[in-house]
Parts: C-alpha cells; structure tokens; sequence
C-alpha cells in the first residue's frame, strides 16, 4: 500500500510576525509619556510673553492722590496768636460806626454770635453783658458781632438790656477776616454760617487768644480770666 505523501506546512503558518506590526508596536513605544508631554507644554508656556506680564503689580497699582482740600473753618493764616488783628470799620447797634483803631492801646474782647435774638446767643450776649463791669476794671472792651442787621441788633440790645456794642457784618468780612465764617453741618446738611468764636486782642494789638466753636456755658468767665491775666 502506497505511503501518504506528507502535506507542506502553510506559507501562513510558517512566515514570521510582519514587519508592519512591528513597526507599530515600536512606534508606540518611543511616544513620550503623558506626564513628559505635559512637562514640556509648561516650559514652553513660561518661555512665552505672556508669562511675563507683571500682572500682580499692575492689579496692585495705586490710584491717584486727590488733592488736599482746606476746610472753610480753618483759621487764617493772619489769625495765628501772636499776629496782629485784623483791621475792621462796621456800622453798630444805635446808629455811628465802629473801628479797630478806636481801641489802640486797650484790650479788646470781640465775641462771633451765629444770629440775634437766638437761644444760645442771648444768653452768651446777658453773660458779656453780666461781666461788663470787670471787663471795664481790666482796661478790656467788649464787642459782639454778627452779620444781622443794625435794625435787628438794636431789637436784640433793647429787648435783652445789653451793655455790649453789637457791630453788623452783612457782608462777612470782618467774620471771614477773623476766621468766624466757614463750613458748619445740621442734621447731616452743610451749608456756610456764622462759628461762634471768640477773639482776645491784647493792649498791642496782637491777638493773644483765640476760641471756636464755642460752648456758652462759662464761656465769657473764661475769656474774663484770659484777659485779666495779660
């Protein structure tokens, strides 16, 4: 009986794994990491202009200053103590007129009232008015200004029986001069008045004290002592 002629093995099953697959695999192998590729697009990230951008410094940029305002209350600069007093000729309760010159050589009490006839400033006024004899005693005069008119001071003298000559500023020259007018609030409003002050003038003609925004109580005791003492 005739021996079986043995079959060739398969060209398929003999030929070895295909170079293409292989070329794939190393491919895939020399492909960087995730964590490497990440890496190097932060590096090239820092490198760009961007990057350097001062963006904190800029965020951190200060505003311009504004500019300083001075507050209307601020004294004149030639009201300091020391500096001579302002010069003044206003028209007076009565009638006639009054000056600085009419007091060289004596001291001189000028007391800023806000408005005739007001609580606070008749009882201030009855005070200067109660002390007027001491004041004389001391070689001091004593003067209460505000812008009210004449007509208005003559009614505040009268129905108060006060001793002290009342001036008249309509214009506020004399109270700007001596730093009585400026900025004031109420209730949260501001609006430009009358800052009770009070003014001592010594025998030379300098200014020697000076009060603002004066609370009445005792106030005219104070300046009595004030001008007794120089």
């Amino acid at each position: 009986m005739p021996k079986p002629t043995p079959k060739k093995p398969s060209k398929a099953a003999t030929k070895p794994a295909t170079k293409k697959t292989s070329k794939v695999t190393t491919k895939a192998a020399a492909k960087p990491s995730a964590a490497k590729t990440t890496a190097v697009t932060k590096k090239a990230a820092a490198k760009s202009p961007a990057a350097k951008t001062p963006a904190a410094k800029t965020a951190t940029t200060k505003p311009a200053a504004k500019p300083a305002t001075k507050s209307a209350a601020t004294k004149p600069a030639g009201l300091a103590e020391g500096s001579v007093a302002p010069d003044f000729r206003l028209p007076r309760d009565g009638g006639g007129e009054i000056a600085r010159a009419d007091f060289a050589g004596r001291k001189l009490v000028l007391f800023f009232y806000p408005k005739a006839n007001t609580h606070g400033c008749t009882r201030e006024a009855i005070d200067f008015t109660r002390l007027a004899a001491d004041f004389k005693a001391c070689g001091t005069a004593v003067l209460g200004v505000s812008a009210d008119s004449v007509k208005a001071q003559d009614s505040f003298r009268d129905k108060h029986q006060l001793a002290t000559p009342l001036l008249s500023d309509p214009t506020h020259a004399m109270l700007e001069a001596y730093g009585a007018w400026g900025e004031k609030s109420l209730y949260g409003r501001k609006f430009k008045g009358i800052i009770r002050s009070t003014v001592l003038i010594d025998t030379e003609g300098r200014v020697a004290r000076v009060w603002r925004n004066v609370k009445v109580d005792g106030h005219a005791d104070q300046v009595l002592a004030a001008a007794q003492s120089l």
